[in-house]
């Protein structure tokens, strides 16, 4: 279910969360949309539309219905009454698929602490059925409520525990850090929106075997190797990271603090784009916001648009690296393809001539580009 406001883009969007459906394992049967100047407080969308709604999903045998923006848990709850089934958002969504993602200790650890974190603001509606139990006319609280109460109380000190478990996990990486600053390494992370082709390009890259799957969030859990360069002969720490999503849920920026660090910390960062993309703009946009978000937009950047190779020949680029526009600075921009190999020779040639001599962080790199390079 969609609801367009006037936003750009707006079938991208809800095909995505098509995709997201599928990749947490769901199997979309029918998509509705409906246009609205604002969101009702109570459904968030109108009681007309939700019988609407709820006619087709008992046609079709529905067993769920998704929102492609977040609702409140008052709105949630009102659906859900509504329908007679569950309704879920799209923040949900993805809490589902990262905790089914998730491998490592601290992964899982990040996860758990998002989904209880979105679970403390809807414990109403997970206890609404005691509510008619609660006694009757003049009778304050009851079952439903010390429920509720003990829930809150339960899932608050599950919680503190989580948070002092990933702080744990976060000392840990900055000695990590430290030690790798002590080698003087260059640290080099990839980042980018979710099914760019990161994972691809870390193994191209470091000749490794991380997880790399085309869908959406293969990746969660930080993977770390060196990366030899011949140019400059000497290595670097090429990180690989969580891909961001559009509307990605303050929750999880806040709970994969730990993993986003390697982000902040990277002395350059390799912002791989998925170039087949017709969305490509946006999908750089809402990288950036991110970016903002954990005060990583000073880092210097590199953009890689990737997957060259499903691009037909009138879109295939002209040469193999120029720069492009973001947020009005000029940044470098090279063309590859990691599935065929496709300029990763000039990626590697680009990334040693910053290393032998790396930029402020306060800026951008700029990488004048060879006019004699080839696209192809």
């Amino acid at each position: 279910m969609g609801v367009d406001f006037g936003a750009p883009n707006f079938d991208g969007a809800l095909e995505e969360l098509g995709l997201l459906a599928q990749t947490a394992g769901m199997s979309p049967v029918a998509r509705v949309t409906c246009k609205r100047k604002a969101p009702d407080p109570a459904l968030f969308i109108g009681s007309g539309k939700a019988d609407e709604i709820k006619l087709l999903a008992q046609q079709l045998g529905a067993k769920e219905v998704l929102f492609d923006q977040s609702l409140s848990p008052g709105q949630q709850r009102n659906l859900e009454r509504h329908m007679e089934m569950p309704v879920n958002d799209r923040t949900f969504l993805i809490l589902e698929i990262f905790a089914q993602r998730a491998r490592s200790h601290e992964g899982k650890l990040q996860v758990e602490l998002a989904r209880l974190q979105y679970l403390s603001t809807r414990l109403v509606r997970r206890w609404s059925h005691l509510e008619r139990q609660s006694g009757g006319f003049g009778m304050r609280g009851g079952p439903g409520e010390a429920q509720i109460e003990l829930d809150r109380r339960m899932i608050g000190e599950t919680i503190k525990r989580t948070k002092e478990r990933l702080s744990k996990v976060k000392r840990q990486r900055q000695t990590q850090r430290r030690q790798r600053e002590r080698r003087d390494a260059f640290n080099i992370s990839l980042i980018g929106y979710t099914n760019a082709g990161k994972s691809t390009l870390f193994n191209a890259l470091v000749k490794a075997r991380a997880y790399a799957a085309d869908q959406l969030f293969a990746t969660l859990d930080t993977t770390t190797r060196q990366l030899y360069l011949g140019d400059a002969e000497r290595s670097v720490s090429l990180s690989d990271t969580v891909g961001f999503i559009r509307d990605l849920p303050h929750g999880l920026v806040d709970a994969f603090q730990a993993t986003l660090q390697e982000a902040i910390d990277a002395d350059l960062l390799l912002h791989v784009v998925d170039a087949a993309n017709p969305s490509f703009v946006e999908q750089i946009e809402q990288v950036q916001r991110v970016l903002k978000e954990i005060g990583a937009d000073t880092i210097p950047q590199v953009l890689v648009f990737n997957k060259i190779d499903a691009l037909d020949s009138d879109h295939q680029p002209h040469r193999a690296e120029d720069v492009f526009d973001i947020d009005g600075v000029q940044t470098p921009r090279i063309f590859v393809s990691a599935k065929d190999g496709t300029g990763l020779a000039t990626l590697r040639k680009a990334l040693s001539n910053i290393v032998c001599e790396p930029p402020e962080k306060d800026f951008h790199v700029v990488h004048h580009p060879d006019d004699s390079g080839d696209a192809s």
